[in-house]
């Protein structure tokens, strides 16, 4: 080999080894940049102001650059990231519900009178569970938004739900209002429902596995919708909007009382509620008195407990002895997946620390 070959075949080495050297550190890098978290705050920036409450019933305080594989992290679907909640059937839950949630709990209370306060999210829901009792009311649905009370009884002037029935594509959003029991007594407290798109929460099946007609105008797992919670001068306004779909808006009173007798509770509770022993009436100022604040993230209403124990909310669902994987694995879980989200908070908020050393 003539020494001008020697030297083109040690050039074409050098480009060889330099080229496999610069696919090396590319791919290395590449490797690198996908194994970095993105984490929740980085998606939503607005966590400083929650406590983010898991599905086994701690309180993990502000969930800044945090994540639980389990129950909240964050994923992205090919277009955008989404922070991601999700609840077993059965985990360990918080406070005296018997419900699993991985959810944020605001750290400032306002009250309704004086309040000016707002919180909104876009969001889809992809999974709820799928085994249940289809008489039972709460089967196969989360909440996903709320307005929780931190004084007194600790009721919900609003719950927002998503349910869908096993082999249903499309599901429901509905919003409830409790009532704030008058009296010292809370097991009279009951819901009224109001459809959004689809049934309200009083739609069941007429057997545990028989299921209704599907909603022709509901929204699919894995379809976007977006509300707005606004609070001011003791009034609650909602806004629901999702493309292809009829923008929806309601009212609501907090202050002003509307089922302080027996003759005002409406049909539907009657239907739903009177029946087991769910019959209170308000009491006359509602929520006046009262510290609220909001919650956001996947709050499971299938339960694995006995429909004997309450035909509306004990679903009887599989929980595999509370084994979360398993609920996993067959689907016995709900899951929400959140885009955009923000809150604004009113001057005259105060701290809600009180809630959570009560509860946690």
């Amino acid at each position: 080999m003539s020494a001008k070959d020697l030297r083109l075949n040690l050039q074409i080495i050098s480009l060889f080894v330099a080229a496999l050297f610069f696919y090396s550190c590319s791919n290395s890098a590449k490797k690198q940049e996908t194994q970095q978290t993105i984490y929740a705050n980085e998606v939503i920036p607005f966590f400083e102001h929650w406590n983010l409450i898991l599905g086994d019933g701690s309180n993990a305080g502000e969930a800044l650059n945090l994540e639980h594989k389990d129950y909240f992290y964050t994923a992205n679907d090919g277009k955008n990231n989404w922070v991601v909640f999700k609840s077993p059937n059965a985990g360990d839950t918080h406070g005296t519900s018997n419900n699993t949630r991985t959810e944020l709990a605001q750290k400032k209370k306002w009250y309704p009178a004086t309040a000016n306060d707002k919180l909104t999210a876009t969001l889809k829901v992809m999974n709820v569970s799928a085994t249940g009792d289809a008489r039972v009311a709460a089967s196969y649905a989360v909440v996903v938004g709320q307005i929780h009370s931190a004084d007194g009884h600790e009721n919900e002037p609003l719950k927002i739900f998503y349910k869908k029935f096993p082999g249903h594509t499309k599901g429901s959003v509905f919003w409830h209002y409790e009532i704030n029991t008058a009296g010292d007594d809370n097991s009279g407290r009951w819901d009224y429902s109001s459809a959004v798109w689809g049934y309200d929460f009083s739609v069941v099946g007429p057997e545990e596995n028989t299921y209704p007609e599907e909603p022709a105008d509901g929204i699919a797992l894995g379809e976007e919708f977006s509300y707005e919670i606004e609070v001011k001068d003791s009034v609650m306004y909602l806004t629901f909007t999702s493309e292809g779909h009829e923008t929806r808006t309601f009212t609501k009173n907090l202050v002003q009382s509307e089922y302080t007798t027996i003759a005002d509770i409406p049909e539907q509770t009657q239907q739903l509620f009177v029946p087991i022993g769910q019959d209170g009436v308000e009491r006359e100022n509602a929520y006046a008195d009262e510290g609220c604040f909001f919650k956001l993230g996947c709050y499971n209403q299938t339960n694995g407990l006995s429909p004997e124990v309450n035909k509306n909310w004990c679903s009887g669902a599989e929980t595999f002895n509370g084994d979360i994987q398993k609920q996993y694995e067959t689907g016995n879980y709900a899951e929400v997946w959140f885009k955009t989200a923000s809150i604004v908070i009113s001057e005259a908020a105060v701290s809600n620390q009180g809630y959570f050393t009560k509860n946690d």
